[in-house]
């Protein structure tokens, strides 16, 4: 069966978390705009294994395409997830059954030595140390599946969240995030402009088409260069976007507030404030990203 490979970011459905947190306090692990990373994967295409499975995408019997783990996950349970039967034959899916990163076999805690690769999809749904391929007409009973990785309304909370009436995420947001400088930096200005830099990324393969960067609290914005972008087009561009701009500063101040937002080929782009998208979860935080800098001249 030929290999294939592909170069797909993976990232986690609360990779900004931790500001959601200073809306109200979530329950999650606080990531900051972590969480992500990209690299090249080959690997075995899902679609020709299924089809040499006997499996006819055509005849409409099966909606889910269910994954299990060799490890165990805090319920005492072997981890599972799934995805729509759709994105798994679909030739433009992608979805690879991988067992080389980057050239070499996949390593140890990265699912040795076979796992899931479901490019433009939340990492959760992304198995590690695969032991079982399920077709059938639901979904994953995991806990990760039904009970978790779900985005709720702001006005939600947990005496009346109900996880059966949220769909579990699939395709992600379009987001982006500053790298460099930190949070609380201290940046020397060159020219009247300090540098900065960072990322971009949306689900479903939409490519990144414009970064937009202020450094006054949004009164103007400026668009960044791309650094790094692969050549794919929508649906299937799959790894993240490298941005960076020089961003002129009030030299008078001695800080600054940075924000940036990204837009994709749909043009959809970021909320502007994480109080909108709050979630008890702290999942899909993806509002512009916002960092203070001291400026030093």
């Amino acid at each position: 069966m030929p290999k294939k490979t592909i170069t797909a970011t993976i990232m986690c459905a609360g990779n900004r978390r931790s500001e959601m947190v200073k809306v109200k306090p979530v329950k999650g692990l606080n990531w900051g705009p972590a969480a992500v990373g990209t690299a090249t994967w080959t690997g075995v295409p899902l679609r020709d294994v299924l089809k040499k499975a006997g499996l006819n995408e055509f005849d409409g019997k099966y909606k889910h395409v269910q994954f299990e783990a060799e490890d165990l996950d805090a319920t005492g349970k072997n981890y599972g997830a799934s995805i729509p039967i759709w994105k798994a034959v679909d030739e433009r899916g992608d979805v690879l059954l991988a067992y080389e990163m980057n050239g070499s076999p996949i390593p140890r805690d990265h699912g040795y030595p076979i796992r899931v690769i479901v490019p433009g999809v939340v990492g959760a749904r992304n198995v590690k140390w695969l032991a079982k391929i399920v077709i059938s007409q639901h979904e994953s009973t995991s806990h990760w599946q039904q009970n978790d990785y779900k985005g709720f309304s702001p006005c939600t909370d947990w005496e009346n969240a109900d996880f059966t009436k949220s769909p579990a995420i699939q395709e992600l947001p379009v987001t982006s995030a500053i790298c460099k400088p930190y949070d609380g930096d201290t940046v020397n200005i060159v020219d009247g402009k300090i540098f900065v830099k960072g990322y971009a990324w949306s689900g479903g393969g939409q490519k990144i088409i414009r970064v937009d960067v202020s450094a006054d609290d949004g009164k103007t914005w400026h668009v960044a260069n791309f650094d790094a972008q692969d050549c794919s087009e929508p649906p299937r561009h799959w790894a993240w976007t490298l941005w960076s701009v020089n961003i002129p500063v009030d030299q008078n101040s001695k800080t600054a507030n940075i924000l940036v937002k990204a837009v994709d080929s749909c043009y959809n782009t970021q909320p502007e404030k994480f109080e909108h998208i709050w979630n008890i979860r702290g999942v899909l935080g993806h509002a512009y990203h916002k960092i203070k800098v001291h400026l030093k001249q």
